[in-house]
This record gives C-alpha cells, sequence and structure tokens, in this order.
C-alpha cells in the first residue's frame, strides 16, 4: 500500500488531510514536528511527504534540504501559508516537488498528492544530447558542456521534455501536463518557479548563448547554440 507521511503540527488540519487520503486508499500517517518527519522517511518506506514549513524542531526547509542532502529523492508536497516569490523560491530550490499554499481544500492536496506520486514512478527514457547538453533521466544525471548540473527531480523532468523536443516551443499548459498529469489545481506560477531555478543552473555552468529561452505568451523552449532559431525570443 502506498505509504504517505503528513508532518503537521496543526492537529485539526493533519487529521483532516489523513482521513481524505485514507479514503483515497493511501495510508497515511501523521508527525508534528520536523525532526520526527525526518526520523520516519529515513527509518521507513515512504512514498511521499507532505510537508508544512512551519514546523516545530525542525522547520520544513530544514527537513527539506537534510533529505535531499542525504541523496534521498522522496516526493515532497510543501505545505505553506507564505506566499512571497522568495519563499517558493527557497521550497523549490531545495528539491520540494511541489507547494500548496494556506488554506487549501483537502481534494487539492490529494489530487497534488496524487499527481506526485504518479510522476514518481513514470519510467524514464535513456540519455538525450542536444549540442552541449546531456540529460540522462534514468541515472538522475545532466551536464552542460561536460560539467555536472544538480537538478531536483522536476527540474530533470522538465529539462528532459524541453531536450526530447528542441527546438520547439513548449506552453505552460503542456509543461504542467507533464509534471502533474491533468491535475486541475496546479498552476502555471510553479512552472514558472522551476524554470527560473532550471535557468540558473544551466547558465551558471555555460558559457555561451542561453539554452534554455522564453518565448514571451507561449512558453519555453531549448535551443542548441548551433541550431537554427525562427521566430523571436525574449530571454
Amino acid at each position: 500500500m502506498t505509504t504517505i507521511l503528513i508532518a503537521e503540527d496543526d492537529e485539526l488540519q493533519a487529521e483532516l488531510a489523513r482521513r481524505y487520503l485514507t479514503r483515497e486508499g493511501y495510508q497515511a500517517t501523521v508527525v508534528g514536528d520536523g525532526r520526527s518527519a525526518l526520523e520516519a522517511v529515513r527509518g521507513s518506506a515512504v512514498d511521499l511527504l507532505v510537508l508544512d514549513v512551519m514546523l516545530p524542531e525542525m522547520d520544513g526547509f530544514a527537513v527539506c534540504r537534510a533529505l535531499r542532502a542525504a541523496g534521498d529523492e522522496t516526493p515532497i508536497l510543501m505545505l505553506t501559508a507564505r506566499s512571497e516569490e522568495d519563499d517558493l523560491l527557497v521550497g523549490l530550490e531545495l528539491g520540494a516537488d511541489d507547494y500548496l499554499s494556506k488554506p487549501y481544500s483537502p481534494r487539492e492536496m490529494v489530487a497534488r498528492a496524487r499527481a506526485l506520486l504518479r510522476r514518481s514512478r513514470t519510467v524514464d527514457d535513456g540519455p538525450v544530447t542536444v549540442g552541449p547538453l546531456v540529460v540522462d533521466p534514468r541515472r538522475h544525471e545532466a551536464s552542460v558542456g561536460g560539467t555536472p548540473i544538480d537538478l531536483t527531480r522536476a527540474e530533470m523532468q522538465l529539462l528532459t521534455l524541453l531536450a526530447e523536443h528542441a527546438g520547439l516551443v513548449l506552453s505552460r499548459p503542456q509543461l504542467l501536463r507533464h509534471l502533474h498529469g491533468s491535475d486541475e489545481y496546479t498552476t502555471e506560477r510553479t512552472i514558472d518557479t522551476h524554470m527560473k531555478n532550471l535557468r540558473s543552473k544551466v547558465d551558471a555552468v555555460f558559457d555561451g548563448p542561453e539554452l534554455l529561452r522564453t518565448v514571451y505568451g507561449v512558453g519555453y523552449k531549448l535551443v542548441a547554440p548551433t541550431a537554427t532559431e525562427p521566430g523571436t525570443d525574449a530571454t
């Protein structure tokens, strides 16, 4: 049975989330502080962590950072009452797969959880090479010009899709469907935040023309430096 751990110190909110997830057939358990969440993920098989940012002992950012630093790729849905762009960037940059702002509906939380679980079970294809970029999703490895770049799970999936469709513009809805299936609750802001992080990582190691481009009003594309680039892009 799929196991979901809910790290939430608001007992009423945690119990409501547990009931909705259990109703969907998941085995859902609750812990009330960050340290307990970290120990639970490390000590047992957890398929998804629903992680509140504001936790006692260790906050959600610290838990996420510790798990990813140890190579733990458990999908993380981060819950936050914060709406500032910097906080969202921090969570996703640390390796959270998605975020949900409070207050949220339990149905929305279940939909996000289902989408993340589906994503984590997807079998990716082999390496993809576009100019100086090499992406190997099965090994969770990527490099630009021979220099490795450290990507989160979501960033790896987005970069792989863009590489597989190099030179073509992929819309935000297309990228959302790739990450979250038909989840009606996920917003395009999630894609923009992931892409902002991804672009900064690629640009930091590649001293050449920008590989990841924004096509205003349309979406994003990946372009090899030697490729012909139709249309007018804005970066």
